[in-house]
């Protein structure tokens, strides 16, 4: 006989005593209850909810792609879960609005005694940041102390085990780097993608030269073109790459970056056609995190213009700052740079269309 399975209730199997009796109100220790603290707090609790789900859901990717090989099947798994996060992070962005409904005073009625708690203390928000690869050296810091010495010994310790551990950015290069299709016998990626960024370039300066245009304005045209052309070198030299990485202005490997150029240009292939929803997804999930950051620093400008923030950051300026530093897959967004019209992309070989689609092998009844 199978196990009895013991008979759960609503409010049990939710534990709701727990949720609901979880909102202790500061004012009202104070004697001085405040009605909109209630909003503040659950609102912050809801974030943190979110955060365990989006980690729930960002772990398992990383398990997945900590093997040396990731099958398709695993591949579309992780796009469903990215997926996931990304309706998450605009319900995010959107739970802001809820937050401003309540006014710049009302939050001065209980905002005295918060300090000096602060939303920077978000133990799961700096293990996001970290698993998805955001490095200790790209950090902004408010203050002389590294961000993790804010947080309890425990904590601490799980953060910098978290920075130790292969990020979902470290994950993906290394996939990138096994892409197999760059090289064959008879194609080389990399000689036909320059020949036709040559054409694409040359084409580009003929049209300039035909415009209708001032002397002046068509020789600062031509620099900038110039400029464009140099952009284009740093991918077919991989000391120039190289030297980008090491000034901090690129952070991905060359292999890495070539692979996603590939996909990104032949995602049409049937069997790029997840790899490319991967990256899609990954860039959007970068965005909208960025997004949340800058909608944040706007929301708390209006809510206490440029005072010092409870935590002793310098509150607005601070979070605005992040949202345009602690972004992790730009080279991933930089992608658009280089890439080039369909009407020019070299075509592919036989011998490699075949291991782009997808092949089905019928075994018939030798009876």
């Amino acid at each position: 006989m199978g196990n009895i399975r013991s008979p759960v209730d609503y409010t049990t199997y939710l534990q709701l005593d727990k949720i609901l009796n979880s909102q202790r109100l500061m004012s009202e220790e104070y004697g001085k209850p405040a009605h909109d603290e209630m909003l503040f707090i659950v609102i912050h609790q809801v974030y943190e909810l979110w955060f365990k789900q989006i980690l729930h859901e960002l772990d398992s990717v990383l398990t997945l792609f900590r093997s040396n090989f990731v099958d398709e099947k695993q591949i579309g798994v992780a796009v469903a879960r990215f997926h996931r996060i990304i309706e998450i992070q605009k319900l995010l962005i959107e739970q802001i609005r809820i937050l401003e409904t309540m006014t710049p005073l009302d939050f001065l009625e209980f905002r005295g005694y918060l300090t000096p708690a602060s939303g920077f203390q978000s133990f799961q928000f700096r293990a996001l940041e970290i698993k998805l690869g955001l490095l200790e050296s790209d950090r902004i810091r408010f203050s002389k102390e590294a961000y993790h010495e804010k947080f309890p010994e425990d904590q601490k310790e799980k953060l910098l085990n978290y920075q130790r551990e292969p990020s979902l950015f470290d994950l993906i290069q290394r996939w990138l780097e096994r892409t197999p299709f760059l090289k064959d016998e008879s194609f080389s990626f990399v000689d036909r993608y320059h020949e036709a960024v040559e054409i694409m370039l040359e084409e580009e300066e003929r049209t300039l030269e035909s415009l209708p245009i001032g002397e002046e304005e068509r020789q600062q045209r031509l620099q900038l073109m110039s400029a464009t052309r140099k952009h284009f070198q740093t991918i077919f030299d991989p000391e120039e790459h190289e030297a980008l990485r090491k000034s901090g202005r690129r952070r991905i490997s060359h292999d890495a970056l070539l692979a996603a150029l590939f996909i990104h240009l032949y995602r049409d292939e049937p069997i790029l056609h997840l790899p490319f929803q991967l990256l899609s997804a990954i860039v959007d999930m970068d965005e909208l995190l960025s997004a949340w950051r800058y909608r944040h620093a706007m929301m708390v400008l209006r809510m206490i213009g440029k005072k010092v923030g409870t935590g002793g950051s310098a509150g607005y300026q601070y979070l605005k700052n992040t949202s345009e530093s602690h972004r992790v897959f730009n080279d991933l967004v930089n992608i658009s740079t280089f890439l080039i019209p369909r009407t020019l992309l070299p075509p592919l070989p036989e011998s490699v269309r075949r291991k782009l689609q997808f092949h089905f092998t019928v075994q018939s009844d030798s009876n």
